[in-house]
């Protein structure tokens, strides 16, 4: 059900940066999905589907990029995808200290629009919101 909050705060940024940019409708929104976010991509555009009616994103596409978890050994430096260990464990020496370099985020990578604005062009800008879960 988080979903539905998480999609809330997706819209409420790609509106805000829409109207900043004076745009007539966002068309796609790009959005960077971590593995261990657990983020489930059906329910966002779902919820999206709903609240995003009689909004600047009403129709939007959605694009999902799933980004996998990566992990650091902090005892021999390695580095390596979750999939390659077993219970988090270093592949190459065992230890179980490990931190994560990557996996966790959920954030709002781009979104295209329309505008009549011809001098401003926000193809693939980056909105710089991270709506990553601590």
């Amino acid at each position: 059900m988080h979903e539905l909050s998480v999609t809330q705060s997706i819209l409420d940024i790609a509106v805000r940066h829409a109207e900043a940019a004076r745009a007539t409708q966002i068309t796609h929104l790009y959005l960077v999905v971590g593995q261990l976010s657990s983020i489930i991509d059906d329910s966002v555009q779902f919820y999206w589907d709903i609240i995003s009616k009689g909004t600047l994103a009403e129709g939007a596409t959605l694009h999902f990029r799933r980004v996998k978890a990566e992990l650091r050994c902090t005892h021999c430096d390695h580095q390596y995808s979750l999939e390659d260990a077993l219970d988090f464990a270093c592949p190459v020496c065992g230890s179980q200290t490990t931190q994560f370099i990557s996996g966790d985020q959920f954030y709002v990578e781009a979104i295209d629009i329309e505008s009549t604005e011809e001098t401003y062009d926000t193809s693939h800008s980056r909105c710089g919101t991270n709506l990553k879960r601590e």
